[in-house]
């Protein structure tokens, strides 16, 4: 018993650990990878187009949302937000006029509908092709105008539904299906020869318009 009462105390020296902390703190910073938030992905024209480039109001399918979150499409209201891919579906591959000049990725219009399997150039032909919607993949724009009041949650869908409609277009093109597409790795060839076939003469041509004061429009 008396030795444990004369035996010296264990006492364990802090004296290093703020040096033992900061090595720690150093090891992260250099090891730690922070990712960066690249948003959406978007293709904005080449600098060389002209501003006063005339559009066809055809060409332009016009998306928009007031300070109460209500979809209009072309000036009448959507209800079901989840139609709207296939209603850019059908606009950007409605080939109304198809140009012959070779625009996009050195592919005209014609050739991009030559390039479709049976089954999308029969869907064309049998429920698109009107003179009153797009003249073809190469003059299509997707117009997206918001309110100020708009949340940005309700952008944010739409521009999903958007984009899932040039996903599918691209998918069907190769056989896939939009979600395939989209996990599409581009490090391995096989895998990057499809999505460049997918989506090869048909870009997202999405507009973005600067957001009308809260209540307009």
């Amino acid at each position: 018993m008396s030795y444990q009462r004369n035996r010296p105390g264990q006492e364990v020296s802090a004296g290093s650990m703020a040096d033992i902390a900061f090595l720690l703190l150093i090891f992260f910073l250099v090891t730690t990878q922070i990712l960066n938030d690249k948003g959406l992905p978007m293709v904005l024209p080449p600098k060389t187009l002209p501003v006063d480039t005339p559009i066809n109001e055809r060409n332009i399918l016009k998306i928009q949302v007031n300070s109460l979150d209500r979809i209009m499409v072309e000036d009448k209201e959507l209800h079901d937000i989840s139609t709207l891919r296939n209603i850019v579906y059908d606009f950007v591959l409605n080939f109304g006029r198809p140009n012959t000049n070779k625009v996009v990725d050195g592919m005209s219009d014609v050739e991009v509908f030559n390039s479709l399997p049976p089954a999308m150039k029969q869907y064309i032909r049998q429920n698109l092709e009107s003179k009153t919607s797009s003249d073809g993949p190469s003059k299509a724009i997707v117009s997206i105008k918001t309110d100020r009041g708009s949340s940005y949650s309700k952008y944010i869908e739409i521009m999903d539904e958007v984009f899932a409609a040039y996903y599918r277009i691209y998918g069907e093109r190769v056989g896939l299906s939009a979600e395939d597409y989209r996990k599409l790795n581009r490090n391995y060839p096989e895998q990057r020869y499809l999505y460049e076939k997918g989506k090869q003469g048909i870009n997202k041509a999405v507009s973005l318009a600067d957001p009308s004061k809260q209540g307009d429009g």
